[in-house]
């Protein structure tokens, strides 16, 4: 009986585990998405060198680095090309405050 009741705890937990993640996932149904080229273009065109797009949970994800060298990856909407989430390994150079499209109002965090 404790093995049964085990098992049923394990798999409610797993079961809620995975909709909270699937929260994370792109949503954009494959036929609005714009080529992977498109994305890479814009990022070249910012100096940013791409080493590969891929799809993830039915995202673009993008690694690379930046101007400065460092290493980045980054997760995009495929539909909208708007970006999700930034991840960047600083190697000594530059700081968050480099990544943000200021206006005068706009303080870096």
């Amino acid at each position: 009986m404790k093995h049964l009741t085990l098992t049923a705890v394990v798999m409610a937990a797993l079961a809620f585990s995975g909709s909270a993640l699937a929260g994370d996932d792109c949503t954009d149904p494959v036929a609005d998405w714009q080529p992977r080229e498109v994305l890479r273009q814009q990022l070249e065109q910012k100096g940013w060198d791409v080493q590969r797009i891929k799809v993830d949970d039915g995202c673009y994800e993008v690694r690379g680095t930046d101007t400065l060298g460092n290493r980045f990856k980054a997760e995009y909407s495929p539909a909208s090309l708007q970006i999700r989430e930034l991840k960047i390994k600083f190697d000594g150079k530059g700081g968050a405050g480099d990544y943000l499209d200021r206006n005068p109002d706009q303080k870096a965090k």
